[in-house]
């Protein structure tokens, strides 16, 4: 068995004790989506650790988000790829010699050279109770599919009548960029329930979050129905964060009936580049912002990331103070869920600005009806509103790389608003008067404004 450290029967007693035990009562068709009535908020560990992140590292993280960030609404703290393997680097992945660490039911355990408190067995539970402690949640990445080595070595399927892993699987639609996993072939006998068996699994461990990779190019529909069918029957809410690439537009009636939260591009990083594909990518998907089911922008590039990241040199985020306000701008009047991708206890006085704006927070939660008003090459403009307040806001964009400013703006009738009104910068709270017919503002290159609009 090369390459791969398989934890004994007496190691994972407990662990086969509480799968054994009778299944719950499976959650309501659809009650999903109560899990994530308003956009998922937190941290994940990939922009700053890629698949190197250790316990450590994590809890320091949750610490400082219980003490600066839970009284704003941030909640999730989320453990990114490959914990399961004992050997992998910064700056991509080892695909030469991983190890990794599997029960002997094909699934994989927390590596415990960098997750010590996963040691006899205990998987993420230690950690999980740790997170929660904080008064936060807990989450995990996992690839789709089913382990390589439990195909190769022909692992049996916990909760079947002898139905070993390479019975279930395909090399077709195999992740093209990560090579530790098969397809499984959705009809199989067996394939729902080596699905059961992990949710199961991480149901135990206390996971509340859990996000999903290599679903959407191609979206792997028969996957995703699976997937969802185990996390209704494994007797814990546990939110569904389909991840990249771009999800197709054609699969968005599908996507909204499974998960509750989807990837719209790849990964962002910290270039306008990266932003301005996804400022047009999103155009597509307003009409599909839900309660419960939110196009997801992302992770959030900003503060210090890649310490030992997939991208680049530990730094400071690329992006420009300007930059920043438009991404966060665009994250939250879009209503994307809020994934901060920096090492907290490394955030300035600035990036933690960016994380508590309790205005901007509000219009997150609380705004309906979100609609882009145009989008051309030079400039953008987005609105939504309070439907408790009937403020409305509005966010202007200057997307160009043009060395003069551009006057952005809007016909207040567009807004629906018939006469006066007053506004102000929700980022800086200036008071910027009295508008009638139209309202506007000069732009640099890269710069936003985000307004909220008084009547």
């Amino acid at each position: 068995m090369k390459n791969f450290k398989l934890l004994s029967v007496a190691i994972l007693f407990a662990l086969f004790a509480c799968n054994n035990q009778k299944q719950p009562e499976p959650f309501a068709k659809g009650e999903f989506k109560t899990w994530a009535e308003t956009p998922p908020m937190g941290w994940n560990s990939w922009d700053c650790y890629g698949p190197t992140v250790e316990e450590h590292e994590v809890k320091a993280n949750a610490d400082y988000m219980a003490e600066n960030l839970k009284g704003h609404g941030w909640e999730y703290i989320v453990v990114d790829i490959r914990w399961f393997v004992e050997n992998d680097k910064a700056g991509g992945y080892n695909q030469t010699d991983p190890r990794y660490v599997i029960d002997e039911y094909g699934r994989y355990q927390p590596a415990v050279n960098r997750f010590p408190s996963a040691a006899d067995g205990k998987g993420f539970k230690e950690l999980a109770d740790y997170v929660h402690g904080k008064g936060l949640k807990f989450g995990i990445h996992i690839m789709r599919g089913i382990p390589k080595v439990a195909v190769e070595n022909k692992l049996p399927i916990l909760g079947t009548d002898g139905i070993t892993a390479d019975q279930i699987y395909s090399t077709e639609l195999q992740c093209p960029w990560l090579r530790d996993n098969y397809t499984i072939v959705a009809d199989k006998p067996g394939a729902q329930e080596y699905y059961n068996s992990i949710m199961n699994m991480y149901a135990g461990w206390g996971v509340d979050f859990i996000k999903i990779d290599d679903l959407s190019r191609p979206y792997h529909q028969g996957e995703i129905e699976l997937i969802r069918n185990a996390i209704d029957n494994c007797g814990r809410p546990i939110v569904l964060s389909t991840s990249p690439g771009a999800t197709p537009i054609t699969a968005a009636d599908h996507v909204k009936e499974h998960a509750n939260m989807w990837r719209m591009v790849d990964d962002v990083w910290d270039t306008w580049h990266h932003f301005a594909n996804l400022i047009k990518v999103a155009e597509q998907w307003y009409p599909h912002i839900a309660p419960g089911t939110w196009p997801d922008c992302d992770m959030i590039p900003l503060g210090r990331i890649s310490i030992r990241g997939e991208r680049g040199e530990d730094r400071m985020t690329r992006l420009t103070p300007n930059e920043q306000y438009s991404l966060m701008t665009l994250f939250t009047i879009f209503k994307s869920p809020l994934m901060f991708g920096g090492d907290l206890p490394s955030n300035d006085d600035f990036t933690l600005s960016l994380l508590t704006n309790e205005e901007v927070l509000k219009m997150h939660r609380k705004s309906t009806g979100v609609k882009q008003l145009f989008q051309d090459e030079n400039k953008v403009a987005i609105t939504s509103k309070n439907p408790d307040t009937g403020e409305i806001y509005l966010a202007l964009f200057n997307i160009s790389d043009g060395e003069e400013p551009l006057n952005v703006g809007v016909e207040l009738s567009e807004l629906g608003i018939d006469g006066e009104c007053s506004a102000n910068n929700m980022w800086t709270g200036e008071d910027l008067g009295t508008f009638s017919g139209s309202i506007d503002k000069s732009l640099s290159a890269h710069e936003s404004v985000l307004l909220k609009i008084n009547l």
